[in-house]
């Protein structure tokens, strides 16, 4: 008599990507919360070039920035398929709602866990803290972003989160 083996069961992941500069992004699908077509924002006197504003979303004021200007990539004027993903960011404090404009979104793929690998050291301008993995999704390596990170960091510092709550 022959035991039935149980497959073993990998874990996976489900990540929405989309394009910057032409490359393709991900982001966990649990920390999106929604996605907007580009709106003009209230602006914010002294505030970093990549920070556009803020904007009321359903009585919550969510800072808004601009990931190509972020990462020190060319400008490019907002169009159709611009769109402000808004996210959920673990700060020091709390959590908070912060939205990244993007040239478009792309795809929502299931990820397994082997098919995550750490991101390497990159120098190509882009702070590597920003990214937290690499996945191979549809035979095609994407960059997955440390949402945290990214939005946590010594230049994010500019706007005070637990203020504007």
């Amino acid at each position: 008599m022959t035991e039935a083996v149980e497959p073993l069961l990998l874990e996976t992941r489900q990540f929405l990507t989309f394009i910057l500069a032409d490359e393709e992004y991900g982001v966990d699908i649990l920390r999106v919360q929604e996605i907007r077509g580009w709106v003009p924002v209230t602006r914010i006197p002294n505030s970093p070039g990549y920070m556009k504003g803020v904007l009321n979303l359903r009585g919550e004021i969510i800072p808004i920035i601009d990931l190509r200007m972020r990462f020190g990539l060319q400008s490019r004027e907002y169009g159709a398929t611009t769109v402000v993903i808004v996210v959920w960011i673990n700060g020091p404090e709390s959590e908070h709602c912060m939205g990244i404009v993007v040239d478009a979104v792309a795809d929502t793929y299931d990820v397994s866990s082997d098919d995550i690998q750490p991101a390497p050291l990159i120098r190509n301008g882009i702070d590597p803290k920003f990214f937290e993995a690499l996945a191979t999704m549809n035979e095609k390596m994407v960059v997955l972003l440390d949402l945290d990170y990214l939005m946590n960091s010594d230049e994010q510092s500019c706007v005070d989160l637990d203020r504007l709550q």
